[in-house]
């Protein structure tokens, strides 16, 4: 189970990596089903980032996947082809999202939206992740 205590200083974690990548991001930390537990917006975050946070948290959360693992199954010809449209966009593969595991099953997940380049946004999840797995 992921606190509201340990949710606080992941998103903490996580905003230090960002002001490190000299970025403002939004990280959502939801529970095993896709609820939500904390969000933070940093300022100057643009103003869709939460929604990316909280896309990219609910589908690791509810895959047990990071959301770039996914990527290669979601191409055209592939099994899970239109995942990103099935769920009406819930459900994304762009990087930054990854599940949080405690005790060998999923507890929820990290979501980090707001950068150009979202592998900073995927370094920023994996800090956050390491708090809530610590």
């Amino acid at each position: 189970m992921i606190t509201l205590d340990k949710a606080k200083k992941a998103l903490e974690a996580s905003e230090r990596k960002a002001e490190q990548l000299g970025v403002a991001v939004t990280t959502v930390i939801v529970d095993e089903h896709g609820s939500i537990i904390a969000v933070s917006r940093m300022d100057g975050a643009i103003p869709i980032s939460p929604r990316f946070a909280f896309s990219k948290a609910f589908s690791s959360a509810n895959l047990g996947l990071a959301t770039d693992a996914m990527a290669q199954y979601a191409t055209e010809e592939k099994r899970y082809f239109g995942l990103n449209t099935l769920f009406g966009g819930e459900i994304t593969t762009m990087a930054g999202g990854t599940p949080v595991m405690i005790h060998g099953k999923i507890a929820g997940g990290v979501g980090v939206g707001g950068s150009q380049d979202v592998s900073q946004d995927a370094q920023c999840a994996q800090e956050a992740k390491k708090v809530l797995e610590a």
